[in-house]
């Protein structure tokens, strides 16, 4: 038995629930909002994280009818979603978008 858990593995389990992930992207979210260029990546890598906890990014992809590919490169650090696709993969997930 390994002395360590490797951490994606960990956070990917924690991500599981539902209550987590959406605390996870609540915190990704607010220092995405810090507006410099790393933090704004950080909100698309966590809904990844998400997604994979969540079932993968295949079925998200199935979810909301686009290809895994496609998924693939919207969530990765050079994507640039927009609202609609955002909006579209939050659903998928369950989880809702409020601002306060």
């Amino acid at each position: 038995m390994p002395r360590y858990r490797d951490y994606q593995e960990e956070l990917i389990e924690y991500l599981k629930d539902h209550d987590e992930a959406v605390a996870y992207l609540n915190a990704a979210w607010e220092e995405s909002l810090k507006g410099d260029e790393e933090s704004q990546k950080l909100f698309l890598l966590a809904l990844r994280n998400v997604a994979e906890a969540q079932g993968g990014l295949g079925k998200l992809a199935r979810r909301v009818r686009i290809r895994r590919e496609q998924l693939y490169r919207i969530l990765s650090p050079r994507g640039n979603p927009g609202l609609k696709i955002i909006r579209a993969l939050l659903i998928a997930l369950g989880i809702n978008l409020r601002f306060a």
